[in-house]
C-alpha cells in the first residue's frame, strides 16, 4: 500500500514569497504568510516584569488576531509545520512567535532558512530543519526590552518638560539625530578661509592644455589672498619667461574590484548612482528577494537576502561567477586566483552571504522586460557589482609631468586604462575619468607657449550635511545600528519632524536641535556613541551565547532609572523657540501642540498675547496676510493667504469682492469610488485632519486614514496609513480584509 503524502505548511513573513516557493516546493507544501510579527508587547504598559528577572508578557496583535486563527487551524491540518520567517534575528523572534500560537506538539513544528529563494537553497533548507535558536530570540528579545524601556521612561519626561505629548526617544534614533545635530552645529560654527590657485594654460604645436602650480620659490604653494596671487601672476607673465617639460614620470597600477554589496554599501551606492533613499532601495530589493514573475519561469527570487553586513560568497556562487565570466569575457579577465573578500569587524554575522544575484545567468537586460524601471536599475547595480567583484584587477598607467618656469614648478597628469579588466562590468569611481586624450605628446625638455595665466579665488567649504547614504555610512563606522534597522531609523527621526531634507540633505529641524540638546545634557550615556555601539555588541554576544541576556538588562536597567529620576526633578521645562517673531508684540513665536496633537506657533508671551500661526504640514509657519502671485478669478485682484479654523485659503485683497478660495493639499491618489477626484486633506471642525474626495458633495468617499498609491493583494482595495504610537502600518481600507503590513518595511 502507497504511502500517504505528507502535508506540510511553510509560514513565511510576507506573502509576496509565497508564489515563488510554492512554485519551488509543490503542491503538497501549502505557503502562508504571517504578516510580520504576530505579538508585541501590550499597550500602554512596559510588557516585562522587572522584579521578576524582566520576563516579557506578549499578547497578539489585535490587527492580526484572525491571522493567527487562520495559522493555527491550518497547522493542526498539517503532517508538519515549517517556520520560514527572515534569515536574521528578528525572523528568528517572528518564527518563535508564531509557534507559541499554534496549538501542535513540537515534534511537527521545524525552522527553516534559506538566504536566497532559489530551487537549491529552499529544497536544503526544507531538508536539514532545526530547532529555534533560543539564544538569537533572546537578544531580539533584550533589543525589544531596552527600546521599550528608552521610549517609555524618557518620553513622558520629554512631554512634560518640552510641552510636547508628540516627542520620543530611541535608543538609536536619537544617536541618529545626535549625529544630524552635531554636524549642523560644526557647519554653523565654521569659518570659511580664503586662498587662491594659480593655472597655466599651455600648448605645444596648438594642442592647448593646462598645468596647476604647486611650488614657489622652492615652497609649497600657499596664496591666501589676492594681492600675493597678482604678486605670482605678475611675475609668470614677465616676457621671455619660459616653460619648460623637466620631468616626466610614468607609474602602472592595479586597480582592484571591492567586494559586492552588503546593505549599507547597497544604500550609499543606489542614493550616488540612482538618487534612491535607504527606505527605497530596500523596498526594490525586498520584491527583488521575495521573486518577480519572469515570464515562463514563473516568479523567482533574484538577489540573495538584503538585510546582511557579510562580504561573503558561497562556494557555488563564486563557482557560477567563474563560468559566467569565462564564457563571456574570456580567460584574461577572470583572476589566477578567486577573489575573496572579509570584512574585518567582530560584529560582523558571517553565517549570512553578500548581496548577490541569485542567478548570475540572468543578466540585467535578458529580464528587464519583466521588471519596472527601478527594479531593473538596482537589479543591474547589484549583479554589475557582483560580476565585477570576481573579475580582474585593472591596470591603469599614470603619468605625471612637471613643468618650470624658473622658479615655478607646474604640474599635470594623465592616466591610461591598459586593461580594463573589472571596469569592463562596474566602475565604483565614476569621478575617475581616463584624461589621456586632454594632453599632448610631451618629452622632457620641450619649450612651451604659455597662453594665459589664471588666478582663482576659493574658500574652504564646512563639512558637508549628512545625506541618507552618508549618515548610514556613519552609524555603521561607529558601530551603532544593524542592516535591518538604518532604513527604519532614517525614515522615523523624518517622520517625528525632527530632521527634513534639503537638497537631498538631512538638517535637524528647530524641535529636532532643541530635543536633542536636552537628550545629550540628561541623558549622556544614550547619547553616547561608545555606549550604544556596546550595546549592540552585547546583543551579538547573547545571540552568541556568550551573556546572560538578563545580566545585560540589569546592569542597563538600575543607572538608567536613576538617570530618568536626575533628569525628571533637574530637566527645566524648554520653550522650542522658531526664527519668527510675534506680528502683534514683536515676542519669539514659540512650538506648541494643541489638545488635539496639532503642532502651531504661539507667542512666548502667552497668557498676555495670545497671537497664534498655524504650521503646514512641514513644520514651517503659514504667514498672514501674505500676498500670493495668484489673482481672484472673479475680480483680478491679488489673493491674499489667510488661515481659519478650517485650514489655509486664499481671500481677495478687493474688500469688495470678498471671493474666498481654500488652499487643497492632495495626497496624490486617485478616488476608489468615483475613480474622478483625488483624495485631499481635510479638516473637521474640532480640528482633527481626515480625507476626503474633491469631487464632494458629488463622490462622499471619506477616511480617517490617509491613502495611499497601492492595491491590497488580497482584495484589491486601496491601502491606508494606520499610525498610532505602537506601529505604523499600511491596512486595507476594506475593514473585512486583515491585510497588513508595515510601513517601515515598504
Amino acid at each position: 500500500m502507497a504511502k500517504k503524502k505528507e502535508h506540510i505548511l511553510v509560514i513565511v513573513e510576507s506573502p509576496a514569497k509565497s508564489k515563488t516557493i510554492k512554485k519551488i516546493l509543490g503542491s503538497s507544501y501549502d505557503i502562508e504568510a504571517s504578516y510580520g510579527h504576530i505579538r508585541d508587547f501590550p499597550s500602554k504598559v512596559l510588557g516585562f516584569d522587572v522584579k521578576n528577572n524582566f520576563t516579557p508578557t506578549f499578547e497578539i496583535i489585535p490587527e492580526k488576531k484572525a491571522i493567527v486563527k487562520k495559522l493555527n487551524d491550518l497547522a493542526q491540518k498539517a503532517d508538519k509545520v515549517y517556520l520560514a520567517s527572515d534569515p536574521d534575528r528578528e525572523g528568528e523572534a517572528i518564527a518563535w512567535h508564531v509557534r507559541q500560537v499554534i496549538d501542535v506538539p513540537d515534534k511537527k513544528v521545524f525552522r527553516i532558512e534559506f538566504n536566497e529563494i532559489t530551487p537549491k537553497a529552499v529544497t536544503y533548507a526544507v531538508e536539514h530543519s532545526r530547532q529555534i535558536d533560543m539564544q538569537r530570540v533572546k537578544a531580539q528579545q533584550t533589543r525589544q526590552i531596552l527600546d521599550r524601556l528608552v521610549g517609555y521612561k524618557i518620553s513622558p519626561v520629554l512631554w512634560e518638560k518640552m510641552r510636547n505629548y508628540h516627542l520620543s526617544a530611541g535608543r538609536v534614533q536619537s544617536v541618529a539625530l545626535k549625529m544630524i545635530c552635531e554636524r549642523e552645529e560644526e557647519i554653523n560654527a565654521f569659518t570659511p578661509v580664503e586662498y587662491w590657485s594659480i593655472t597655466a594654460d599651455l600648448s605645444k604645436d596648438k594642442a592647448k592644455f593646462s598645468a596647476e602650480l604647486v611650488k614657489y620659490k622652492n615652497a609649497k604653494v600657499d596664496i591666501k589672498n589676492e594681492k600675493e596671487a597678482n604678486e605670482i601672476v605678475e611675475y609668470l607673465n614677465k616676457k621671455g619667461r619660459e616653460f619648460n617639460v623637466s620631468k616626466i614620470s610614468t607609474r602602472n597600477s592595479q586597480r582592484k574590484p571591492t567586494a559586492p554589496f552588503i546593505t549599507s554599501t547597497l544604500q550609499r551606492e543606489a542614493s550616488t548612482k540612482l538618487g534612491y533613499g535607504v527606505s527605497k532601495t530596500m523596498q526594490i530589493a525586498q520584491k527583488l528577494y521575495e521573486g518577480i514573475d519572469i515570464g515562463s519561469d514563473g516568479p523567482v527570487g533574484l538577489i540573495t537576502y538584503m538585510r546582511t553586513d557579510s562580504v561573503r560568497i558561497s562556494d557555488d556562487a563564486q563557482n557560477a561567477a567563474k563560468d559566467f565570466i569565462l564564457n563571456n569575457y574570456g580567460e584574461k579577465y577572470y583572476p589566477k586566483t578567486a577573489n575573496n573578500y572579509v570584512k574585518k569587524s567582530k560584529n560582523v554575522q558571517d553565517a549570512h552571504e553578500a548581496i548577490r544575484p541569485s542567478y548570475v545567468e540572468k543578466t540585467p537586460d535578458s529580464i528587464k522586460q519583466y521588471l519596472t524601471n527601478e527594479q531593473y536599475q538596482l537589479y543591474k547595480l547589484i549583479w554589475s557589482k557582483f560580476v565585477a567583484s570576481q573579475m580582474e584587477n585593472a591596470s591603469v598607467k599614470n603619468t605625471t609631468i612637471d613643468i618650470e618656469a624658473d622658479e615655478c614648478l607646474f604640474k599635470t597628469g594623465m592616466s591610461k586604462i591598459i586593461f580594463d579588466g573589472y571596469l569592463k562590468v562596474y566602475n565604483d569611481d565614476e569621478e575617475e575619468k581616463e584624461n589621456s586624450s586632454k594632453l599632448p605628446d610631451l618629452k622632457e625638455g620641450d619649450n612651451l607657449k604659455l597662453k594665459e595665466i589664471t588666478p582663482k579665488q576659493h574658500f574652504t567649504s564646512p563639512p558637508p550635511r549628512y545625506t541618507e547614504a552618508s549618515l548610514v555610512k556613519a552609524l555603521e563606522e561607529h558601530g551603532i545600528g544593524r542592516p535591518s534597522t538604518y532604513a527604519p531609523i532614517i525614515s522615523k527621526i523624518q517622520q517625528k519632524n525632527y530632521v527634513e531634507k534639503t537638497d537631498k540633505a538631512l538638517a535637524p529641524t528647530m524641535l529636532g536641535m532643541t530635543l536633542c540638546k536636552q537628550l545629550v545634557e540628561y541623558f549622556k550615556d544614550i547619547m553616547n556613541y561608545e555606549f550604544t555601539a556596546n550595546m549592540e555588541s552585547k546583543l551579538d554576544d547573547i545571540a552568541e551565547n556568550k551573556l546572560e541576556w538578563s545580566e545585560v538588562i540589569k546592569e542597563f536597567y538600575t543607572p538608567f532609572i536613576e538617570t530618568v529620576a536626575s533628569a525628571k526633578q533637574n530637566m527645566k521645562k524648554v520653550l522650542i523657540e522658531s526664527d519668527i517673531t510675534c506680528p502683534n508684540c514683536g515676542s519669539k513665536m514659540v512650538v506648541r501642540t494643541s489638545r488635539f496633537g496639532t503642532q502651531f506657533l504661539g507667542c512666548s508671551k502667552y497668557p498676555e498675547c495670545k497671537t497664534m500661526l498655524p504650521l503646514n504640514s512641514d513644520g514651517q509657519a503659514i504667514e498672514q496676510n501674505k500676498e500670493t502671485e495668484e489673482k481672484c478669478e472673479k475680480c483680478g485682484s491679488i489673493m491674499i493667504q489667510k488661515t481659519g479654523p478650517y485650514g489655509p485659503y486664499l481671500e481677495c485683497s478687493n474688500e469688495t469682492c470678498k471671493n474666498r478660495k481654500r488652499i487643497i493639499k492632495s495626497t496624490g491618489v486617485k478616488c476608489p469610488k468615483c475613480n474622478k477626484g483625488e483624495i485631499i486633506f481635510k479638516k473637521s471642525k474640532y480640528g482633527k485632519v481626515f480625507f476626503g474626495c474633491s469631487n464632494y458633495p458629488d463622490c462622499d468617499f471619506v477616511s480617517w486614514n490617509e491613502p495611499v498609491n497601492e492595491k491590497c493583494p488580497e482584495c484589491g482595495n486601496i491601502l491606508v496609513k494606520k499610525i498610532t504610537k505602537k506601529e505604523k502600518k499600511l491596512i486595507c481600507s476594506n475593514k473585512k480584509c486583515s491585510f497588513s503590513k508595515d510601513m517601515e518595511e515598504e
